[in-house]
């Protein structure tokens, strides 16, 4: 565990159909991370169209993304995060968890 996220919070552009997923339809990204740590994928996707319990949500699942990958961190710094710049934390978080879309092949086997 290093303690730190293993992409900046800017680095939305590290996986680019993963940013393009989250900005366009954030309440389906932010579901597929809370399932990742054991929350319901539906109730926090439903949730995350609620203000004020988006919020709420939002430092939840943050919190425990960094407390089962080992991630310094605090409940102000991801409120904050949430607050200033949600979609780029969104993205960061789904690169945490490995929320990154699988590629679809093609081709036969």
């Amino acid at each position: 565990m290093s303690g730190e996220w293993q992409h900046g919070l800017l680095g939305c552009f590290d996986n680019f159909t993963l940013c393009l997923i989250s900005w366009l339809v954030p309440c389906y990204q932010f579901g597929k991370n809370a399932e990742a740590v054991g929350e319901s994928c539906l109730i926090c996707g439903l949730g995350f169209l609620v203000p004020v319990v988006d919020i709420f949500l939002a430092i939840h699942i943050r919190g425990k993304i960094r407390e089962s990958k080992g991630i310094q961190g605090s409940l102000i710094g991801d409120l904050l995060y949430w607050c200033f710049c949600p979609l780029c934390s969104l993205v960061q978080e789904a690169q945490e968890v490995g929320g990154a879309p699988q590629a679809i092949s093609m081709g036969r086997e």
